[in-house]
């Protein structure tokens, strides 16, 4: 019974679009890139995470996320293999969960937010590794410098949202790059160079598109 409540909360929450807590429940993706339609996605604005991880003094890796961000995927007939994206991430958004040390990241010895507020990913090709998944390159510009990335990507599942109904599509995807290739030296070596990427994310066919 809670468990009902809890959906039918959910389709309260929703109460714009048509929903019931069996369609919530019953919810089925497609693992199928081929059930995508082709066309313009964005980035759900509350499904998704970014987050930076370092080496801190050998203990553990220090996790950074960012709580701003934007994304435009240009899906392709051919999946993965055809399609692009490109995301920009607000630097001034870092959170560390440490007031002082996100001032201190927002600063001139580091993402230096003032000059250089955005930290934009394009991608520039995809070579399959799976059946849903493979090897996303990119150019990553941090700090106003440009370096190519490649992410490890994996296609989640499409299907419409029961709760907005739009067809969205979802992936996993994380990677490596040195910070110091981007002129993000300070505090080396007590703060490692290495720098792992994990991201989370959904993206939605506006509804204008969706009915195409």
């Amino acid at each position: 019974m809670k468990i009902f409540k809890t959906l039918v909360s959910i389709c309260l929450v929703a109460s714009m679009v048509a929903c019931t807590p069996l369609q919530v429940v019953t919810h089925h993706v497609s693992s199928s890139e081929s059930s995508v339609p082709p066309g313009h996605y964005q980035l759900d604005a509350h499904h998704w995470n970014v987050s930076f991880d370092v080496d801190h003094l050998h203990y553990s890796r220090f996790v950074i996320r960012f709580d701003k961000a934007t994304a435009q995927l240009d899906w392709n007939a051919d999946g993965l293999s055809g399609s692009s994206v490109r995301a920009t991430i607000d630097a001034s958004s870092v959170n560390t969960n440490v007031p002082l040390l996100d001032r201190m990241l927002k600063g001139a010895d580091m993402f230096d937010v003032e000059r250089y507020p955005d930290i934009v990913f394009v991608s520039t090709g995809f070579q399959r590794t799976g059946d849903d998944k493979g090897t996303l390159t990119g150019d990553l510009t941090i700090r106003g410098t440009t370096r190519p990335v490649s992410l490890n990507v994996t296609f989640n599942g499409h299907a419409v949202d029961p709760l907005t109904k739009l067809e969205t599509l979802g992936f996993s995807a994380d990677g490596h790059f040195n910070r110091s290739q981007f002129g993000l030296t300070t505090w080396y070596p007590a703060v490692g160079d290495d720098v792992h990427v994990a991201i989370q994310a959904e993206f939605s066919k506006p509804r204008a598109d969706s009915a195409q």
